[in-house]
């Protein structure tokens, strides 16, 4: 198979699924957390995403390597965020060990 656009490349279509799932599960936050952990997790896995894009339409190697360790990031944050889900038991541990997969 090639690749075309970002949209081909697995790690962005991996991504995709995580921002999806994240954005679902949300929605089952309390609304409390509307402007603070739900904001900052769909954020993180936003990222995640958009820096794999970016990444790929830079025309220099190294700085696609850059993006994708920004986004990286973005990932490792987003597990942050699922935690804080967790220990203020908005997630059950089931849910956490699925994204910690």
């Amino acid at each position: 198979m090639s690749i075309h656009s970002f949209t081909d490349l697995e790690v962005w279509k991996k991504a995709r699924v995580l921002r999806k799932s994240i954005s679902t599960l949300t929605q089952k936050f309390p609304s409390d957390e509307k402007f603070k952990l739900t904001d900052q997790i769909k954020r993180s896995s936003r990222s995640i995403t958009a820096n794999i894009a970016e990444g790929y339409g830079r025309f220099h190697y190294q700085e696609n390597i850059q993006f994708c360790r920004v986004a990286r990031g973005s990932l490792t944050e987003t597990l942050d965020h699922l935690i804080v889900a967790f220990d203020e038991g908005y997630i059950d541990e089931q849910t956490l060990k699925n994204y910690e997969s």
